[in-house]
C-alpha cells in the first residue's frame, strides 16, 4: 500500500543532511533527460511519467547547498509516500560496497581464479515481448540445438570453465572473487600496481542464494554473529567446504573492464549513473522507479537517510527492501558487511503525482 505523508512525520527528517542525495538526484535527472516525457517512470506505475519529474529536475540547485537548503528543495517539490508491505510493518535494509581484489592478466602463482567477460552464447529474453503480462521480466540461457535451455550454474562453471566467455583477468583469492560476484562490481588492483574497475556486464540467469542462511542452518555461524565479514572468514578457513558452500549460489556474474573515472564515486548502477556512497539505494525495480528519492528510517543502528533509487540486485526483492551503497574501501566494507536493519521506507514523488495517490493505492496511481 502507498500512503501520503508529511515531511514532519518522517523520523529524523529535520536533522537529516540530504546534500549527497541531492547530488545523486541531479545525476539521475541527467539520465531522465534522455528519456521521452511520455515514458513511464518504471516500477509498478505509481510514479507517473518522466515528464512529471522534469520541473523538479530543472529546479534542483547545482551550486553546493547547505543541509537546510537541500531539505527545502525536496520539501518544495516533493511529497513523501510511505510504502507499506502487506506481510510486515517493517522492511529490511542491507548494505553493499565496491570491493578491491588483486588480479593479473596472466595465470600464475596465486592468480588462479578466472573472472569472465560476457559469454558469446548467453541469451537474455524479454518475456514481455512474448506475453504482455510478463513485461519487465527476463530469463537468460543458451540455445542447444533448437532448444533454449538454462545457462550453466556456478558449480558447473567452476568445474568445466566457459569456452564461450573471455577471461578478463585472474583473481588471487577465490573468496574475493565470490564477493565480487555478490557486490556486482569492484576495483581490480593489478600485479603491476595499476587499478581498473571490473563492472557488471550480465548474469547467467540462475537464482541468487544467500549462503549466510545455509551457514546458519548448518550451525557454522551463529545467527547473532552473522555478517559479511563472518562469511568471508569461514570461507577462507574452510577452502574445500567453502567452495561447495559458494556453489550453493547458482548465480554467476560476468564482467567488463572500465576506467575508474571519479574515484569518489562508485560504478554505474542499473539506472546507468555512477553510484554515490551513502546516497544511492538498490531497490526492486519491478515495484519502484529508478531515479526517485527514497527516505529510509531504520533501527540497528539508527539510520535516517535520504537516498536515490539508482540500482537493483538479485537479492533485492519486495516492496520495503533496500540495499544502501556505501562506497569503496575498508570503512565502506565494514559498514556494508554489518548492516542488517529494519525500518520504514518513503518514496518522494513530485507533488502533482503524489496528489493522485490515496490509501487504496497498491503500487499504482489511484484512478
Amino acid at each position: 500500500m502507498l500512503s501520503r505523508q508529511s515531511f514532519s512525520s518522517l523520523p529524523g527528517w529535520s536533522t537529516n543532511d540530504p546534500r549527497a542525495a541531492l547530488a545523486a538526484f541531479r545525476r539521475s535527472c541527467a539520465s531522465l533527460e534522455k528519456l521521452a516525457p511520455a515514458e513511464a517512470m518504471g516500477g509498478a506505475g505509481y510514479a507517473g511519467m518522466v515528464g512529471n519529474w522534469r520541473a523538479a529536475c530543472s529546479a534542483a540547485p547545482h551550486a553546493q547547498s547547505s543541509a537546510g537548503s537541500a531539505r527545502a528543495f525536496f520539501e518544495t517539490w516533493f511529497t513523501p509516500v510511505a510504502v507499506i508491505a502487506a506481510q510486515t510493518s517493517d522492511g529490511l535494509f542491507t548494505g553493499y560496497y565496491e570491493p578491491e581484489l588483486a588480479v593479473s592478466r596472466v595465470r600464475h602463482g596465486p592468480y588462479q581464479t578466472p573472472i569472465y567477460g560476457l559469454p558469446k552464447d548467453l541469451i537474455t529474453a524479454e518475456l514481455g515481448l512474448f506475453k504482455p503480462a510478463l513485461a519487465g521480466q527476463k530469463i537468460s540461457g543458451r540455445v542447444v540445438g533448437k532448444t533454449f535451455v538454462p545457462y550453466a550454474t556456478r558449480g558447473e562453471i567452476d568445474a568445466e570453465g566457459l569456452e564461450q566467455a573471455p577471461i578478463l583477468v585472474y583473481g588471487s583469492d577465490p573468496v574475493q572473487v565470490f564477493f565480487l560476484h555478490i557486490q556486482g562490481s569492484g576495483r581490480a588492483r593489478f600485479d603491476d600496481g595499476r587499478f581498473e574497475r571490473i563492472a557488471y556486464a550480465g548474469q547467467n540467469g540462475r537464482p541468487y542464494t544467500p549462503i549466510g542462511r545455509a551457514l546458519i542452518a548448518a550451525g557454522d555461524i551463529e545467527r547473532a554473529d552473522m555478517s559479511m565479514q563472518a562469511i568471508r572468514a569461514w570461507l577462507t578457513a574452510h577452502p574445500r567446504a567453502g567452495r561447495a558452500m559458494m556453489e550453493r549460489d547458482q548465480s554467476f556474474v560476468f564482467f567488463k573492464e572500465e576506467p575508474i573515472g571519479d574515484s569518489a564515486l562508485g560504478p554505474k548502477g542499473s539506472e546507468g549513473v555512477a553510484l554515490t556512497p551513502g546516497a544511492s539505494l538498490a531497490v526492486d525495480e519491478h515495484l519502484h522507479p529508478l531515479g526517485a528519492p527514497v527516505y529510509i528510517a531504520t533501527d540497528a543502528p539508527v539510520l535516517h537517510r535520504l537516498l536515490v533509487a539508482q540500482d537493483t540486485g538479485g537479492a533485492i526483492k519486495g516492496a520495503v527492501r533496500g540495499d544502501v551503497f556505501w562506497g569503496f574501501g575498508s570503512k565502506a566494507e565494514a559498514t556494508a558487511g554489518a548492516m542488517t536493519a529494519h525500518g520504514h521506507m518513503y518514496v518522494l514523488l513530485p507533488k502533482l503525482v503524489a496528489a493522485r495517490i490515496d490509501s487504496r493505492t497498491r503500487y499504482g496511481v489511484a484512478k
